[in-house]
């Protein structure tokens, strides 16, 4: 995927509204075409949604679109509640590589939607991650790039960036208070010399539940095990975990069992197949579009231990051939599938390797990588 028309992209939109099924829908459907839908997340809590996105620049730019005008139409934030802080209806939209794609790409992709918002839908716009961060413009400290100097009066302000990968993580804290756990939060972030590449929330819960909220965007230095790790150390105890969105394989523990970013990624290109099987018509088609979409049902809730993990990346690698033969391997498809393999095969373990060494070269000739 070297060429620019290649690039695959992810996007993680968040929006202000989590409660209420009819906006929800509307928004993930929005989000669903011509860029392919990989999750709706909603918490009640939070009163917040996220939705995962991927596709090619293009078709996400499209359907980031229809989703931010669908939540612009249909979500007040003068009379939103939640614990999460927000700025705007489509809230916080960043811009994620994929495979290959270079961050330079994501931040073209997110100047570009940028400046369609502001231009289409006259809803100001803050670029996050280029001299202010997000808590910079929830602080009221941040300063509109586009748009403004007035908020939309409905909608308020999207906050746009590219980043690399990150999870988002959250533990439910037994037995501490709301105090303590934030005097915990602020020694584990990265700013106050704790865990590197930390941000971490406290936020008060319905039925005196405390969260300790984290976005962990350093995953080669810090992964959702070694802040369990650590608050073990710390003698802190977890009553549970909760993966928000998806999460690469490379780092996922049993709490991103069933939310793997590449596990979704194969899902989709196997709903994508099915669909362009059933438009063929014929029984032979019609046959393979169902097989294709038990595969995706089962791929997106892949689990994350090793053998779910070598056996998804094998999988992922034999449905561009199962499609090529059907002729409904689109180039998008191919790249996704080929991402998602790849993704699934680097979370497997050296010792995985070498008790399942002629499956592992077999995986590797047949996504074209070098083996013995």
């Amino acid at each position: 995927m070297s060429e620019v028309g290649d690039s695959l992209f992810e996007s993680v939109p968040n929006f202000s509204e989590g409660r209420d099924s009819t906006v929800i829908d509307a928004i993930a459907v929005a989000a669903s075409s011509p860029a392919h839908l990989l999750d709706a997340d909603a918490d009640v809590d939070h009163n917040r949604t996220v939705i995962s996105i991927a596709g090619s620049q293009p078709q996400l730019i499209q359907a980031l679109m229809a989703s931010v005008y669908t939540a612009v139409e249909l979500i007040d934030v003068r009379s939103h509640d939640g614990v999460h802080p927000r700025i705007g209806a489509a809230d916080v939209v960043p811009i994620v590589p994929l495979d290959s794609t270079p961050l330079s790409r994501c931040v073209e992709v997110a100047m570009e939607l940028g400046e369609r918002i502001w231009d289409e839908l006259r809803v100001p716009v803050f670029f996050y991650g280029r001299g202010q961060s997000l808590a910079d413009i929830r602080g009221g400290r941040g300063q509109l790039d586009l748009g403004g100097p007035e908020l939309h009066p409905t909608a308020g302000a999207v906050c746009l960036g590219a980043r690399p990968k990150l999870v988002a993580f959250n533990v439910i804290l037994s037995g501490t208070d709301a105090g303590a756990a934030r005097a915990l939060a602020r020694s584990i972030r990265e700013s106050g010399g704790g865990l590197r590449g930390v941000h971490a929330l406290v936020f008060e819960l319905s039925g005196g539940r405390v969260q300790l909220s984290m976005n962990l965007f350093r995953l080669d230095e810090t992964t959702p095990a070694m802040v369990v790790a650590e608050l073990g150390r710390r003698g802190v105890p977890v009553a549970s975990q909760e993966v928000v969105g998806l999460c690469p394989a490379a780092v996922a523990s049993g709490a991103a069992a069933g939310r793997l970013l590449e596990a979704r990624l194969a899902a989709a290109a196997a709903r994508a197949g099915a669909a362009r099987c059933f438009e063929r018509g014929d029984n032979e088609h019609l046959a393979l579009a169902r097989r294709l979409r038990r595969e995706a049902e089962g791929l997106a809730a892949l689990g994350t231990d090793q053998a779910d993990l070598l056996g998804g990346a094998e999988r992922a690698a034999a449905l561009v051939p199962v499609l090529r033969v059907a002729g409904v391997l689109e180039r998008e498809l191919e790249a996704m599938l080929a991402a998602a393999a790849r993704g699934l095969r680097e979370a497997v373990t050296d010792e995985t390797r070498l008790i399942y060494a002629a499956r592992f070269a077999a995986l590797d000739r047949r996504l074209g990588l070098p083996t013995g």
